[in-house]
C-alpha cells in the first residue's frame, strides 16, 4: 500500500446502488465512497457483481441508487468518468495503429478527412502518462496484452477523469506487464488527485498497492484499508477457505 497521501480534496460516492435482471438480483444496498488521490480495488468471486457494478455506475446499466460527486470546494456536479474495459475487440491483421484508434475516438470526422499532424501531440501527451509514447505509430495487432491496455488507459485518460474506473484491465498479461499497469495507476491518483476504481483478481497486487479494497459479493461483505478487509472472516470464506 502506498503510504503518502495528499489531503483528499474531492470525492464520489455511490449511494444505494442495486441491479435486478427480472427476479434475479445481481447486487443490492451498495455503499461506498470513493476519494480523489485513491485506489480502490474491487474484489470478489466470480459472479459477484463486479463488473454490473462498474457498468452501472458508467450509467450503461439501469440501477437503483445516486451518484454523487463533490469538488474540492464541496460543490455538487456531474464527474468526468474514464473506463478501461477488460479487452478490446478489433481485427488484428487491420492497419490500424495507436493514432488512429485516438483519432478515431476523439473526433467527430472520420479519419481520413482529419489532419494527423494536428491531433499527434495531445495523444503523445496522454501516451506519455502511460510511459508508451513510443507505441503510437504502432498497429494494434501488434501490441502486446500490456501494451494494449496501456494505450487504452491513456485513452481514457482524454479528457482527465475525477474517477477512472478499470475492469480487470490487466487480465491475462504477464507479471512484467501487471507491475507496470499498477505502478501508473498508483501514479496517476498520487499526481493528477483522481480517484481510480479497480477490478482486481491479483491479490499480491491489490495488498502492495490499494488504498481502500471493496469485497463485493451480491452486497459489500467489507469495505476498508488493505489490513481490515484481508484479515477479516469474510475475506477468509471466500478467498481462503480450504473447503
Amino acid at each position: 500500500m502506498r503510504k503518502h497521501h495528499r489531503e483528499k480534496l474531492c470525492e464520489t460516492r455511490v449511494e444505494n446502488f442495486g441491479v435486478k435482471v427480472g427476479e434475479l438480483i445481481i447486487f443490492q444496498d451498495v455503499n461506498f465512497t470513493l476519494n480523489c488521490g485513491e485506489l480502490t480495488a474491487l474484489i470478489g468471486p466470480n459472479g459477484a457483481g463486479k463488473s454490473t457494478l462498474l457498468k452501472s455506475i458508467l450509467g450503461e446499466v439501469a440501477h437503483t441508487g445516486k451518484l454523487n460527486y463533490f469538488d474540492a470546494k464541496g460543490k455538487h456536479l456531474r464527474p468526468i468518468i474514464g473506463y478501461v474495459p477488460q479487452t478490446l475487440k478489433f481485427d488484428a491483421t487491420s492497419p490500424t495503429s495507436v493514432l488512429d484508434l485516438f483519432m478515431a475516438c476523439l473526433t467527430w470526422r472520420p479519419v481520413w478527412l482529419f489532419s494527423a499532424s494536428s491531433i499527434r501531440e495531445r495523444v503523445l501527451k496522454n501516451l506519455q502518462r502511460v510511459q508508451a509514447e513510443y507505441l503510437i505509430d504502432r498497429r494494434l495487432g501488434a501490441l502486446s496484452g500490456g501494451e494494449l491496455q496501456r494505450v487504452l488507459l491513456a485513452l481514457a485518460l482524454e479528457p482527465l477523469p475525477d474517477l477512472l474506473l478499470l475492469d480487470e484491465p490487466v487480465s491475462g498479461v504477464d507479471e512484467i506487464g501487471l507491475k507496470i499497469f499498477y505502478e501508473l495507476a498508483a501514479k496517476l491518483c498520487a499526481e493528477e488527485d483522481m480517484a481510480i476504481l479497480l477490478i482486481s483478481h491479483d491479490l499480491e497486487m491489490v495488498k502492495k498497492y490499494a488504498d481502500r479494497v471493496i469485497l463485493l459479493n451480491k452486497r459489500i461483505l467489507r469495505y476498508g484499508n488493505v489490513q481490515e478487509v484481508f484479515q477479516s472472516l469474510e475475506m477468509q470464506k471466500i478467498f481462503f477457505s480450504l473447503s
